[in-house]
């Protein structure tokens, strides 16, 4: 993250690394080039707290969910997802992360066909805490721009306090006769 005398004043390396086969020979291995980070980030705003996040991280809610609980209102979420994979899974898991945390996220997506002849999906999206795309780009490229209501925050998780209600809980082994024991945060 970069303020605007052009300090930086944030810097995030991506936790969940990007190692799969999707089939048909499209494989990938982030991690023969790269370590994965190990902590969450998040940077104060003149209208409130981000938390930075990239790419493969959109899989992994529970990375959003801390993000939310410690105060950030909206969600970076730069990506580079694949054509088949970002047709079957971008809106549905950018529209997830912001209902689930009653942020924003503002989603800059990388789109069209690469010179290595990868191809990704694109559709930079901006959404609000209630779910609502509120603007969206293609696989072209281009500029998006949204007005962005900081208080609708406030309004989304007042309306649907999940942020507040989640509980801890262990999960029982193999003939515990599938019950969950819920755990109370302060234990």
């Amino acid at each position: 993250m970069i303020d605007p005398t052009g300090e930086i004043v944030a810097c995030y390396d991506k936790i969940h690394m990007f190692d799969v086969d999707l089939g048909a020979g499209e494989s990938y291995r982030e991690s023969n080039n790269y370590r994965p980070g190990e902590s969450a980030v998040l940077v104060d705003l003149p209208w409130g707290r981000m938390g930075l996040t990239i790419c493969y991280d959109l899989r992994f809610p529970s990375l959003y969910r801390a993000l939310a609980e410690a105060g950030a209102d909206f969600l970076a979420i730069p990506a580079a997802f694949t054509k088949i994979t970002g047709e079957a899974h971008w809106h549905i898991l950018t529209r997830a992360r912001a209902i689930e945390t009653g942020s924003y996220v503002l989603a800059a997506a990388q789109g069209g066909m690469h010179e290595n002849g990868r191809e990704t999906y694109g559709h930079s999206i901006v959404i609000d805490p209630w779910g609502n795309v509120v603007a969206e780009g293609g696989a072209e490229p281009g500029v998006i721009m949204a007005e962005i209501d900081p208080a609708l925050v406030a309004s989304a998780r007042s309306r649907i306090p999940s942020l507040q209600h989640g509980r801890r809980f262990e999960l029982s082994a193999p003939g515990d006769r599938g019950r969950l024991r819920l755990v109370d945060k302060a234990s």
